[in-house]
């Protein structure tokens, strides 16, 4: 998909278009989106395999991060995973990273489009490699995307039931919980923004990670605006870029009361939701320790 998208983008953008075009209108508007100028580039590579003394977690970056950039014109950055082992090794917390990591997933993908073997399969292979990066459960799994983080908590619906007591040892834990309790005390002192838009996720919510995604928030600004009207940006994985038309509808009333003033950051924590609120206000949406990574890093000379 990566490469598909490099590819794409360096094609001239009216001949993508009625390429996309064509083929959806021949049956596959489940498969392939219409291409628009606003299509993210394909992102970064994952981390690669880490294992220092005295890790505190298991970093589990979410592949739709590297699948998508990181908003364009929103920073230098790199996207979320990129911000999140910078803040880290500024507040003193080392992290390992699994070895494999590009060939494994949380899982959601293969679940919500209902591919039963390949969501067996990837359950398995990502539990394998998180029981031996975890030391079988000791250190927690942290994942830089809310969806991501939520698919891993039901990766046991796809496993074996010998592997659902090991599954059971493990404990997954969102990087805006784990940067609000582990990292946010360690960090240098933030370079407040002024104010803030703030989107919480439907996973947030179901991650119970809400407060959490606020106090990070609250680090960095003393106003930060979450919509009365907030509710699912209905993107849905790939279902806002198949149906960009479900999205407006359900982020009408947000966008119009975003809008309603302007503020000095957008942000969110989960890079789908990222694009559909983009797209919806013209403003662009970036994952919050994005913006902590920026706030908290040292000061360039005479910028």
């Amino acid at each position: 998909m990566r490469t598909a998208l490099k590819a794409a983008h360096a094609v001239p953008l009216p001949v993508t278009r009625a390429a996309t075009r064509a083929m959806r209108g021949l049956g596959a508007g489940e498969l392939v989106p219409e291409w628009t100028a606003d299509m993210p580039r394909s992102g970064p590579e994952r981390p690669a395999a880490r294992h220092p003394a005295g890790a505190e977690a298991v970093f589990f970056a979410a592949c739709i991060g590297s699948l998508f950039a990181p908003e364009e014109g929103g920073g230098t950055t790199g996207g979320s995973a990129r911000a999140f082992l910078r803040l880290c090794e500024r507040a003193g917390v080392p992290v390992a990273v699994p070895d494999g990591l590009g060939g494994l997933c949380c899982g959601t993908p293969w679940q919500s489009k209902g591919y039963t073997r390949g969501h067996r399969t990837m359950a398995a292979r990502t539990l394998d490699a998180l029981w031996a990066a975890s030391d079988h459960g000791r250190l927690p799994v942290v994942c830089d995307a809310s969806s991501c983080t939520h698919g891993l908590e039901r990766l046991a619906d796809a496993l074996s039931e010998p592997d659902r007591a090991r599954y059971a040892a493990l404990r997954f834990v969102d990087s805006v919980a784990f940067t609000a309790e582990r990292l946010l005390p360690a960090l240098p002192a933030v370079r407040p923004l002024a104010s803030m838009a703030l989107h919480p996720t439907c996973s947030t919510a179901h991650l119970g990670a809400d407060e959490a995604l606020r106090t990070v928030a609250a680090a960095l600004s003393a106003d930060v605006t979450v919509p009365d009207s907030w509710g699912c940006c209905a993107f849905a994985g790939d279902r806002g870029l198949l149906h960009p038309e479900v999205t407006a509808v359900a982020t009408a009333r947000q966008a119009a009361e975003i809008n309603s003033r302007s503020y000095d950051a957008y942000a969110s924590c989960n890079r789908t939701c990222e694009i559909g609120m983009t797209r919806a206000t013209g403003r662009p949406y970036r994952h919050i320790l994005e913006l902590l990574d920026e706030a908290t890093a040292p000061a360039v000379p005479g910028a």
